[in-house]
């Protein structure tokens, strides 16, 4: 009986030690000591502990207290995910749909979202949703991919609450509803998302689902593109050019276009070119505008196609902007 007492007191010593050595691990790696993390993680990994593990996959993922080895990564993001971890069970999902230290496998990668997602996980909701409305893995399935983004947006999770809302938009696995579709970009976009916010600005730009108003939509355009999104710089690049919500301004217009333009924005690069041709905000320069117009057509851009095959013709170009 006294051995049985101090067996027990022995297995409670090493579930007390075990927990102070994940908080201990967890504040390393807050602080940045990666190294003692990685050291705490592994011995309580090593014991089988699940948490410890996916964390450990991490630090492998990341390179954090050791050498970036996506193999590893993966190896210790499985032994967590077969023990049901929902972070694992996604972390290994995401190593999969990227194709990082195993072979790329959206099917695969839809079994562990799901794994996660059906434990409630939002960022793994988010991303089997997005599966289903790309057919990544799985057949493409609107309405499935419309009720996991849901779930995700639900939750406040504001990239899903963002997709929803372009469903919405666009009326795909819902019905069109442009009302439905402003209101989820903007929970999305009092996140701070960025594609949000420049959606709800063309939504204001174009007076869908909102009332017309140019000021709104670049007072939106200009949180995402403070953010650095292409698509929300082109488009203040817009206003400023056509004097929408802002007074005309060729010198801001100029400055947003690069900006968008050296994201690889074929619109920008357009209007880009088209500013250099007339020297409007920037010196001419007839040489840089084609240029920066057959960059655009080479995207595809119809405009600049059509600017191009006009050229030959000795036509000015079309004022895009």
């Amino acid at each position: 009986m006294q051995s049985f007492s101090k067996l027990l007191c022995f297995v409670s010593g090493m579930v007390v030690a075990g927990a102070a050595n994940a908080g201990q691990a967890e504040q390393a790696y807050k602080r940045g000591d990666y190294a003692a993390a990685v050291l705490l993680w592994s011995v309580l990994a090593n014991t089988g502990d699940p948490k410890a593990q996916d964390n450990l996959g991490t630090a492998y993922a990341e390179g954090h207290g050791v050498k970036q080895d996506y193999g590893q990564a993966a190896a210790w993001y499985r032994k967590a995910a077969d023990q049901g971890d929902a972070q694992a069970e996604h972390n290994l999902g995401s190593i999969y749909d990227r194709g990082l230290g195993v072979k790329q496998d959206f099917t695969e990668a839809a079994i562990w979202f799901r794994k996660a997602a059906d434990q409630g996980l939002a960022v793994a909701q988010t991303n089997l949703g997005l599966l289903y409305r790309d057919g990544r893995g799985v057949p493409q399935d609107y309405i499935q991919s419309a009720a996991w983004l849901r779930k995700a947006a639900d939750q406040g999770t504001a990239i899903a609450q963002y997709f929803l809302g372009l469903a919405y938009a666009k009326g795909q696995g819902v019905t069109q509803d442009y009302l439905e579709a402003i209101a989820w970009y903007r929970k999305a976009a009092e996140q701070g998302n960025a594609f949000a916010e420049h959606d709800l600005g063309v939504a204001y730009g174009k007076g869908l689902g909102v009332t017309l108003d140019y000021a709104q939509a670049v007072s939106w355009f200009q949180k995402g593109a403070n953010q650095g999104d292409a698509g929300a710089e082109y488009d203040l690049g817009v206003s400023y050019y056509k004097g929408l919500g802002v007074p005309v301004d060729y010198v801001q217009a100029v400055s947003w276009f690069q900006k968008a333009a050296d994201q690889g924005n074929a619109g920008a690069e357009y209007n880009l070119g088209v500013a250099y041709l007339g020297g409007h905000g920037v010196k001419q320069d007839t040489a840089h505008a084609l240029i920066l117009i057959r960059k655009a057509a080479d995207q595809g851009d119809a405009t600049a196609k059509a600017y191009l095959i006009k050229l030959e013709k000795s036509e000015p170009p079309a004022k895009k902007a």
